[in-house]
């Protein structure tokens, strides 16, 4: 499959890119590159191969939620660098 210039200009201005001659060429070729990997992939026999979300088999590391009593809120902060008013005080993370 063969990716046009224009193609390319129709993507960088969905994205709000400005893009120059030389990366309009660049993009076009490796944009065209990609899709022959793809196109490969494709030829691949995959018929009996059940799909797969992981490359590796993944298990749930949760434990299973139970009822506990509170820790004292008291011993809590006693372990805080700086507390006030009964809570933790932390640095400010949004201006």
């Amino acid at each position: 499959m063969k990716i046009t210039k224009e193609e390319v200009l129709y993507v960088a201005r969905l994205a709000r890119l400005d893009l120059d001659a030389d990366s309009i060429d660049k993009f076009a070729g490796q944009i065209d590159e990609i899709l022959g990997y793809i196109e490969k992939l494709n030829q691949v026999d995959t018929e009996g191969i059940k799909p797969t979300s992981h490359a590796i088999s993944l298990t749930n590391a949760f434990r299973d939620d139970e009822p506990r009593q509170h820790l004292d809120r008291e011993r809590v902060l006693a372990n805080a660098p700086e507390s006030e008013e009964g809570s933790f005080v932390v640095p400010k993370v949004v201006g």
